[in-house]
């Protein structure tokens, strides 16, 4: 069975980091059987340089006539300046919505070679393990442009809209989720202060009843915030509206020390993905061999599991970056540890390459895709 796959490497470091994805995806076919054809598309500020618009037509037919997409990053000074309809990001924006890709996952898990590379004392980081779902197509992001600034440009206005169904949707994911971890459930809303956030939780509180054996609690989002930073390993699976979610995982990303380090998908209800680091393009070091590749590589491991029913590939991936790492091998943004081998890009892309696949020269796995 041929599997295809959207590859959009976007701006920045997108492509650096895509490189050594591909090199993982090429490895665990090799290793295992498994046929993956990948096509390649731009999106971002790429797409705006080469076709005028950051989500070009032809690159949205191709996600559809695939079965995942592999996303690098969009974004970067160089357009700071086109019209705000024609931002990068809005092209990250408008592939969600096209491709109703409602539900984010992220892992927020620390590894025992890191663990001082988090800003926080080893103890309150050591043993974290928890994924936040984030409603991805809805909430302030989606706001119609007229509602968004005043003719007089002295006032401005973001509507928060949420439908029932949307909102069932995403909890249902994130009961689901929880269901085959540690069976617990954090809500995070404003319901003192949003309507929007007293419906989401109500909803919670009627979903519950479909999941007798997860625990549910609700938090404000201010709460979790706090309680992400000094006791986060009392949380499973947290599901949170569009902003609070984007907000929350960037700040847990900092238990782990490193955004090059954490990955994410983005679902529908089939088993169709998006799949990307939660890291940015990083244009100040593209070109550099600086970038971390890891996420990259952690989210073509959660691809191979969310959408290919592949665990057994997924956990040899996320052995590989382990064992990587526990070698003593780190790339740039882990230079502050003190201690370690500092290596590039390549070089990090070929040591994980290289414990999924021995013997397997990086240059000659990227020549069958690039």
């Amino acid at each position: 069975m041929k599997r295809k796959v959207a590859v959009l490497p976007g701006d920045g470091i997108g492509q650096e980091v895509m490189n050594g994805a591909l090199a993982v995806l090429k490895a665990v076919g090799d290793q295992f059987g498994h046929q993956f054809e990948v096509i390649q598309g731009d999106i971002g500020g790429v797409a705006i340089d080469s076709h005028g618009t950051p989500l070009p037509k032809q690159t949205l037919e191709l996600c559809k006539e695939c079965d995942a997409v592999l996303l690098g990053a969009v974004g970067g000074p160089k357009w700071k300046d086109v019209p705000v309809q024609l931002r990068p990001e809005k092209g990250l924006l408008g592939i969600r919505k096209e491709l109703g890709l409602f539900a984010n996952l992220r892992p927020i898990s620390t590894f025992k070679s890191l663990l001082d590379a988090s800003p926080l004392k080893r103890n309150v980081v050591q043993g974290v393990d928890f994924v936040i779902v984030r409603e991805l197509t809805g909430g302030l992001y989606f706001g119609k442009p007229s509602e968004r600034r005043g003719e007089n440009k002295e006032v401005a206005v973001d509507t928060l809209h949420y439908e029932r169904s949307e909102i069932e949707k995403v909890v249902h994911k994130a009961f689901q989720l929880a269901s085959n971890r540690r069976k617990k459930l954090t809500s995070v809303d404003k319901a003192n202060v949003l309507e929007s956030s007293r419906l989401w939780r109500e909803v919670v509180d009627e979903i519950s009843g479909d999941y007798p054996d997860v625990e549910v609690e609700h938090l404000l989002v201010d709460a979790a915030a706090m309680k992400i930073v000094y006791q986060p390993t009392q949380f499973d699976v947290i599901v949170t509206e569009n902003m609070f979610g984007d907000i929350l995982s960037d700040e847990a990303s900092m238990l782990t020390g490193s955004l090059g380090m954490l990955p994410s998908a983005s679902l529908r209800e089939d088993h169709f993905g998006l799949y990307e680091p939660v890291h940015g393009s990083a244009p100040d070091i593209a070109g550099e061999d600086k970038a971390n590749p890891m996420a990259m590589m952690l989210s073509v491991a959660m691809m191979l599991k969310h959408s290919f029913g592949l665990k057994e590939e997924a956990e040899m991936v996320e052995k590989a970056v382990q064992e990587v790492l526990d070698t003593g091998y780190r790339t740039d943004d882990l230079k502050e540890l003190g201690s370690g081998t500092i290596v590039g890009t390549e070089a990090m892309s070929q040591l994980v390459v290289e414990q999924i696949e021995p013997n397997h020269a990086m240059s000659s796995i990227l020549s069958t895709y690039l």
